[in-house]
């Protein structure tokens, strides 16, 4: 095989693969942000001990989790403009459906993460005259982000590496960027290689910031 990565630039990079580098990030920043939102709230309606709330929250989470992402950012772009009547977009549909997915995956970590809050601290809650969303607000919640933030980190990392399947709608993400690039220039194999190692390097070194985070806040506690 004979590889070729001289036409590999910083005018290359900067001309097809920046701008879906800075897409590929904000989903991911966007994505978490409302899916920690979003996956709270099912936390909480898990944990009401209230039917109504419980069972379509579990329906929900379940559900998500039990279907590929790749079918759901097809389904999402491919639906919604027939039942609405116009196109949303490629981008707004990926914000939109990275946040619905993922909102499952951190609604089961926030779930355990306040779970692993001893009751005691609850009912010492109660008992100075705290509601329960006084009780969530203030004393469960900012221990069980603080608990469960490495975990939340790593989802965040899975999160950026699923950001690529977003070419199955044709969003331009930095996987795309480099696929462009690759075209235009008649060398493919070597800008998914490229491609290839920018997702590792990304991710490696995030992974290794959170392993560092971990250990900070295991040496807190």
């Amino acid at each position: 095989m004979n590889l070729d990565f001289s036409f590999m630039n910083w005018e290359l990079i900067r001309a097809f693969v920046l701008k879906g580098f800075w897409f590929s990030i904000t989903l991911t920043i966007v994505a978490t942000a409302g899916g920690i939102l979003l996956g709270t709230l099912l936390a909480l309606m898990r944990l009401s001990g209230k039917k109504v709330l419980e069972v379509p929250a579990v329906i929900y989470v379940n559900g998500m989790r039990s279907i590929p992402l790749v079918m759901v950012i097809l389904w999402f772009f491919l639906l919604v403009p027939f039942l609405i009547g116009r196109p949303i977009g490629a981008e707004i549909s990926a914000y939109v459906t990275f946040i619905a997915f993922e909102a499952a995956y951190f609604s089961e970590i926030m779930r355990a993460g306040i779970q692993s809050i001893p009751r005691g601290q609850v009912h010492a809650g109660q008992a100075v005259g705290m509601t329960y969303g006084q009780n969530m607000r203030l004393v469960v919640l900012p221990q069980a982000f603080r608990n469960m933030l490495p975990v939340l980190l790593t989802q965040t990392i899975i999160l950026f590496q699923d950001t690529s399947l977003v070419y199955a709608i044709g969003a331009y993400d930095m996987l795309k960027g480099f696929e462009t690039a690759g075209k235009n220039y008649g060398r493919p194999i070597e800008s998914y290689l490229v491609a290839a190692v920018a997702y590792f390097v990304i991710c490696f070194a995030l992974s290794w910031a959170v392993k560092r985070l971990h250990k900070r806040i295991a040496i807190i506690r």
